[in-house]
């Protein structure tokens, strides 16, 4: 098997991009969505979620926790907010003003704002704090949502690598190319591409596999883009993992006739027919079980792993153009996973 990087020369898009709809709006920078939840429960417990620059709208991991955050409201009766981040320069001022509040918890949603919680983290150390994707260490207010993606994006891989070595599967052609699309060169996303590539390897060895790097989250122009300089390869199934920017990504798959796979949530739904099955990550869950420990007073600092095992990660359905006999195969390689006998690297090897 082949696969070949490249970086797409286009510097992070900071600045919001007008997303699909289908999520809810979100409130802006400086605004905070306080809701409260009817019935009784804990109002005086307050939780607020700060997104990065994807926004609710991404139809992955920050709408992802919004859900989380909704569940633990109606479950718990507590008091919430919701800002979305413009900028990275929005990530203090946002983390700040909640902790200002007097928030009793505060989510900070992805890798990139690791420099920001740990600014904040300290300076409020009354406040505690969730991030996701990303470790912190050494701050006993600030508990970390790690996920084990290689996992799932090994069984996506291996899917796509089946769906290669199928013969007569409407709109594949006989090039052997696969396509990924990241949103920048993170841990998060490339934990994704690692596991990826490891299942394409196992199920089709001689496939090559093409990885390229939009720049942003937030672009899905850029992500259309960078996708169909994929499908003028050869590419016949592409693996999103960029966010808002794959939205971009599923509709240039969706316009040429070829196929793509989802990212954090079920995203058949953005293009039922082109979307094939997706890479899960319990967002969602991480976020309920971490407001449902602070509430409780068993908040826990340090990093907390979700896996295959304990359904932190998985493979969302497939649609009807995947034979069950490919859906039976991955079913077989997830239970390896989770017996050990399949090991999965979070890293690419070169």
């Amino acid at each position: 098997m082949k696969w070949k990087v490249w970086s797409t020369a286009a510097a992070a898009v900071l600045g919001m991009s007008a997303l699909a709809a289908g999520c809810g709006a979100g409130t802006g920078a400086g605004a905070a969505n306080n809701t409260t939840a009817a019935g009784g429960g804990h109002p005086d417990f307050k939780v607020a979620l700060v997104t990065d620059t994807g926004g609710l709208n991404d139809h992955g991991f920050n709408y992802l926790s919004s859900v989380g955050l909704d569940r633990a409201k109606k479950d718990f009766g507590i008091t919430t907010a919701v800002t979305e981040s413009h900028a990275q320069s929005d990530y203090v001022p946002n983390l700040t003003r909640f902790a200002q509040q007097g928030y009793n918890l505060v989510i900070a949603v992805g890798f990139l704002m690791d420099s920001a919680v740990k600014q904040v983290a300290k300076q409020y150390p009354n406040t505690k704090f969730l991030i996701i994707d990303d470790d912190i260490e050494g701050q006993p207010n600030v508990t970390s949502a790690l996920f084990k993606t290689e996992q799932c994006g090994y069984l996506v891989g291996a899917l796509a690598g089946l769906m290669e070595q199928q013969k007569g599967i409407q709109g594949l052609n006989d090039k052997n190319v696969l396509g990924v699309v990241g949103g920048m060169q993170i841990p998060p996303v490339d934990s994704y591409i690692a596991g990826f590539v490891q299942g394409v390897k196992k199920t089709d060895p001689n496939a090559t596999v093409e990885i390229k790097y939009a720049g942003s989250f937030n672009d899905q122009a850029q992500g259309q883009q960078v996708a169909q300089q994929e499908i003028a390869d050869g590419a016949d199934i592409i693996f999103q993992v960029a966010g808002g920017t794959g939205l971009g990504v599923i509709n240039a798959c969706k316009n040429a006739g070829v196929y793509a796979i989802g990212v954090d949530a079920d995203q058949n739904y953005v293009a039922p027919q082109t979307v094939i099955t997706s890479a899960l990550k319990g967002v969602d869950t991480a976020t309920y079980d971490v407001i449902k420990q602070a509430l409780n007073n068993q908040f826990k600092s340090g990093a907390q792993y979700f896996d295959l095992a304990n359904n932190g990660v998985g493979i969302a359905p497939t649609n009807s153009v995947v034979p069950k006999s490919i859906v039976d195969q991955v079913n077989q390689l997830a239970d390896q996973i989770k017996s050990g006998q399949i090991q999965v690297s979070a890293t690419l090897s070169k």
